[in-house]
Protein backbone atom coordinates (compact mmCIF):
# COMPACT_ATOMS: atom_id res chain seq x y z
CA UNK A 1 0.00 0.00 0.00
CA UNK A 2 1.46 3.38 -1.15
CA UNK A 3 2.50 6.05 1.70
CA UNK A 4 1.98 9.37 0.71
CA UNK A 5 3.77 12.60 2.31
CA UNK A 6 4.93 15.74 1.26
CA UNK A 7 8.47 17.32 0.75
CA UNK A 8 9.03 18.98 3.87
CA UNK A 9 8.01 15.72 5.93
CA UNK A 10 9.72 13.24 3.54
CA UNK A 11 13.19 15.39 4.05
CA UNK A 12 12.60 14.99 7.93
CA UNK A 13 11.20 11.70 7.99
CA UNK A 14 13.76 10.59 4.86
CA UNK A 15 15.51 7.33 7.07
CA UNK A 16 12.05 6.01 7.91
CA UNK A 17 10.93 6.60 4.60
CA UNK A 18 14.06 4.63 3.23
CA UNK A 19 13.44 1.54 6.02
CA UNK A 20 9.66 1.74 4.57
CA UNK A 21 10.73 0.93 1.19
CA UNK A 22 13.57 -1.15 1.94
CA UNK A 23 11.81 -3.63 4.41
CA UNK A 24 8.17 -3.58 3.65
CA UNK A 25 8.33 -3.18 -0.24
CA UNK A 26 6.32 0.42 0.48
CA UNK A 27 5.99 2.58 -2.74
CA UNK A 28 6.47 6.42 -0.91
CA UNK A 29 4.60 9.11 -2.59
CA UNK A 30 6.36 12.57 -2.01
CA UNK A 31 3.78 15.40 -3.11
CA UNK A 32 6.07 18.68 -3.78
CA UNK A 33 5.04 22.32 -5.37
CA UNK A 34 5.87 21.14 -8.93
CA UNK A 35 4.89 17.42 -8.94
CA UNK A 36 5.00 14.48 -7.14
CA UNK A 37 8.07 11.86 -6.95
CA UNK A 38 7.90 8.01 -6.23
CA UNK A 39 10.46 6.64 -3.96
CA UNK A 40 11.09 2.31 -4.02
CA UNK A 41 13.55 0.47 -3.38
CA UNK A 42 16.33 -0.37 -5.69
CA UNK A 43 15.45 -4.09 -5.99
CA UNK A 44 11.53 -3.31 -7.02
CA UNK A 45 13.45 -0.64 -9.41
CA UNK A 46 15.16 -3.14 -10.85
CA UNK A 47 12.54 -5.63 -11.28
CA UNK A 48 10.24 -2.77 -13.39
CA UNK A 49 13.30 -2.80 -15.47
CA UNK A 50 13.69 -5.86 -15.96
CA UNK A 51 9.77 -6.33 -16.19
CA UNK A 52 9.83 -3.36 -19.28
CA UNK A 53 12.87 -5.28 -20.95
CA UNK A 54 11.02 -8.32 -21.42
CA UNK A 55 7.94 -7.09 -21.74
CA UNK A 56 9.62 -5.84 -25.46
CA UNK A 57 10.82 -8.99 -26.12
CA UNK A 58 8.01 -10.41 -28.94
CA UNK A 59 9.78 -14.38 -28.23
CA UNK A 60 9.80 -13.92 -24.67
CA UNK A 61 6.31 -13.05 -24.65
CA UNK A 62 4.98 -15.70 -26.84
CA UNK A 63 6.89 -18.15 -24.45
CA UNK A 64 5.07 -16.94 -21.70
CA UNK A 65 1.90 -16.96 -23.42
CA UNK A 66 2.38 -20.47 -24.26
CA UNK A 67 3.19 -21.43 -20.80
CA UNK A 68 0.09 -19.95 -19.08
CA UNK A 69 -1.82 -21.68 -21.81
CA UNK A 70 -0.10 -24.67 -21.20
CA UNK A 71 -2.48 -27.63 -19.01
CA UNK A 72 -0.86 -28.34 -15.92
CA UNK A 73 -1.04 -32.18 -16.38
CA UNK A 74 1.56 -30.61 -19.49
CA UNK A 75 3.82 -29.53 -16.94
CA UNK A 76 7.26 -30.66 -15.80
CA UNK A 77 7.54 -30.65 -11.80
CA UNK A 78 10.21 -28.65 -10.16
CA UNK A 79 12.07 -30.87 -8.68
CA UNK A 80 12.24 -32.79 -12.23
CA UNK A 81 13.89 -29.71 -14.13
CA UNK A 82 17.38 -29.75 -15.08
CA UNK A 83 19.12 -26.37 -14.59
Amino acid sequence: MPYTTNITNARKDLYKLAEMALDNGVEININTKKGNVIMISEDEYRSLLETIYLSQNEEFKKSLVEGLNTPYEQTVAEDKVKW
